[in-house]
């Protein structure tokens, strides 16, 4: 509880990221990782998390050549950058690919026999079947290729220059040119209302915008067309992927960039053993919360202080750090504890961790993620990925005889939701700890005083009792593929 009131006090304004207070937070992790005995990696308990705050740029234009016919679009009207925009220019090709979607998984490929290096892409959002309960995208639920970063991905892995994107016109009325509401070309968004991203090498990035109406009917001779082109591929779920004749554009996206870094703290109990403690486990929590209001009125409570989100999983960290620092003979395997920062801007930090491991991820054999842990029964635990992680799963309710929780498992829509998704997009198996949702979520209510700390306590210990299991043994456990995660 020490740990919770500090984390969640109004000291630290709720911790948004970036922010000074994440970063005070982050100094009192490091501080406590270091009294626990835990060795810092590469010199340091702090992995930086860096950011960009970027703003679209004067310069921004599209012109479509086809069939003898040119004109050039407007911005906004009828195209809008994406937030993750290249600022450069480019001039080329069109070629249409469907979905834009390579799916081995699914054995479905729009890019399949299409040579798109340095030529623009056009494709339409979400994915084939996005009304049909029989769909092979898992029936009406979107997988990751429905989002448009994954679409982006898999653009640049062909070696796309540029990405236009449609609204699908066979599921959606509305097709205007939404991509990001850019705060310089409204009246009304706060001028402060711009994306926050983990930073991206410039250099990777292509231009990507969504285009509407006009730029459709310019392109396929109607919204009609682009349409019978939809449904020939949703019926059969079979690209119709095509080079648009005569099709060529020109087009440029500008933006401004400022660079902003923020902090996981990591901290590693070395193993006993002198080759299995190049085996890591990890144990993990996101410390950063959601900041507080921008205007209130006095005496209104302003600071969204997440108590138990996250200080509550975090303090768990802190609190298996410290019993395993007491132990006088190390597990053979390494317990690497980490908190992530950006979890609420789009796991940011775990991001960062799995792209940039400061120890190999190879050698990683299972993170342990917290994530609400201190509030509803005393009794009951919710344990997301058993499925995914059966091994993991059967030495938690192992551990769990001598904790006496009430297991249950049902909440895997999850899955997605907090930092051992990016653990497990990479093959790790995982296990979320997690108490349930409350009124209190992402409310200024959720305070310390609402913690139940014995709660706290049992999570803490279920975890290090699993820690260690897992530390001391030598096996390498299952992640199952049998169910495909949504994002």
């Amino acid at each position: 509880m020490r740990h919770i009131e500090y984390l969640a006090s109004d000291s630290l304004k709720g911790r948004n990221t970036p922010s000074p207070e994440l970063d005070s937070a982050a100094s009192y992790i490091a501080a406590e990782f270091q009294r626990d005995g835990l060795l810092p990696v590469g010199g340091s308990y702090r992995q930086p998390v860096k950011m960009s705050i970027v703003s679209l740029g004067d310069e921004n234009m599209l012109r479509l050549t086809r069939g003898g016919s040119d004109r050039v679009f407007t911005i906004k009207a009828d195209y809008m950058p994406f937030e993750m925009t290249a600022n450069r220019a480019v001039q080329g090709q069109i070629v249409f690919a469907g979905y834009g979607i390579t799916a081995p998984e699914y054995k479905y490929d729009d890019y399949a026999g299409l040579d798109v290096t340095g030529k623009i892409v056009f494709v339409l959002r979400h994915e084939p079947g996005e009304e049909d309960s029989a769909s092979i995208f898992n029936g009406k639920k979107a997988t990751k290729y429905s989002d448009v970063m994954e679409k982006v991905r898999i653009a640049k892995e062909h070696g796309a220059a540029a990405l236009l994107i449609a609204t699908d016109p066979l599921h959606h009325t509305s097709l205007t040119p939404r991509g990001f509401p850019w705060p310089s070309l409204s009246k009304t968004i706060p001028k402060d209302a711009l994306p926050l991203t983990l930073a991206i090498d410039e250099n990777s990035k292509i231009p990507v915008v969504q285009v509407g109406e006009e730029v459709i009917s310019f392109l396929f001779g109607s919204v009609d067309s682009l349409k019978a082109l939809q449904i020939l591929i949703d019926q059969a779920t079979t690209p119709h992927s095509c080079l648009l004749q005569d099709a060529v554009i020109e087009m440029k996206t500008s933006t401004v960039v400022r660079l902003l870094v923020s902090s996981n703290v990591v901290g590693v109990l070395e193993g006993s053993d002198p080759i299995l403690k190049n085996e890591y486990v990890i144990v993990g929590a996101h410390y950063d919360h959601v900041g507080m209001l921008k205007s209130h009125a006095p005496g209104e409570d302003y600071i969204f202080n997440g108590a138990d989100d996250n200080a509550s999983g975090t303090a768990s960290v802190l609190s298996v750090a410290a019993a395993c620092g007491k132990l006088h003979l190390h597990p053979k395997r390494s317990i690497v504890f980490v908190t992530f920062a950006g979890e609420e801007k789009g796991l940011f930090g775990s991001s960062t961790y799995v792209d940039h491991p400061p120890l190999p991820l190879s050698q990683t054999v299972a993170m342990l993620n917290l994530d609400m842990v201190g509030r509803n029964s005393t009794d009951s635990l919710i344990l997301i990925g058993s499925v995914q992680s059966p091994d993991i799963a059967d030495i938690v309710r192992a551990e769990n005889e001598s904790i006496g929780f009430v297991l249950s498992y049902n909440q895997d829509k999850y899955l997605g939701g907090s930092d051992q998704a990016n653990f497990m997009k990479k093959g790790i198996p995982f296990m979320f700890f997690h108490s349930g949702m409350h009124p209190q979520y992402h409310q200024v209510g959720d305070e310390a005083s609402l913690i139940n700390g014995p709660k706290l306590a049992r999570v803490a210990r279920l975890t290090y009792k699993v820690a260690l299991h897992l530390a001391n043994d030598i096996k390498r456990y299952r992640l199952t593929t049998s169910v495909v995660p949504t994002y």
